[in-house]
């Protein structure tokens, strides 16, 4: 029989609950009370925090405190990433952000979701989808980008945009819900 946890990380309708995903879950909250306690981590003790944490973290990459997730292992960062104060990362699968992007305050990434009939929905069950960011994007404050959703290399969106759909890359998007309104 499977776990909770393996059908959670396979996309697959689960359970948020049982020993591996509550200790998973203390992990993570144990490491985000040290982390968001001091915004005044250097270089070097930001990428080591990080590291504890994330399943990969490439040199460079920068978050300021607060930063809050599920999980923090299903997340993997590029090279010179940076997340700027009060982001949120629900990760109940993989969330991959490409080398050099650049993420606003109080944006949100979201994989965490739950079946769309009222019936399933009741009995507590939900799945994840996975988020892929590409490198060199940039996503303005207050953006939230919701489950299962791609950003290509070089996009731009918008500040407080709800990106719902792909987001080819090098577009420009913007509003809520999301729409291309030009090239980067």
């Amino acid at each position: 029989m499977r776990s909770e946890k393996d059908k959670m990380l396979a996309g697959e309708l689960y359970r948020a609950e049982g020993p591996e995903i509550e200790a998973d879950m203390a992990r993570a909250a144990a490491w985000m009370d040290r982390f968001n306690a001091t915004v005044a981590h250097s270089a070097a003790d930001c990428h080591a925090l990080l590291s504890e944490l994330f399943a990969e973290v490439g040199q460079g990459t920068r978050i300021r405190p607060p930063f809050h997730c599920d999980y923090g292992s299903n997340i993997r960062l590029g090279a010179g990433v940076f997340l700027n104060f009060g982001c949120v990362i629900l990760d109940v699968v993989a969330v991959t952000i490409g080398d050099r992007t650049q993420v606003g305050p109080k944006v949100q990434i979201l994989t965490a979701d739950h079946p769309r009939d009222p019936e399933t929905r009741r009995t507590g069950l939900e799945f994840g989808r996975p988020v892929r960011i590409g490198a060199d994007v940039w996503i303005g404050g207050g953006a939230i980008i919701l489950p299962g959703i791609t950003v290509g290399d070089g996009a731009l969106i918008g500040a407080g945009a709800v990106v719902t759909r792909d987001v080819p890359a090098g577009a420009t998007v913007a509003g809520n819900p999301a729409r291309i309104i030009g090239k980067a």
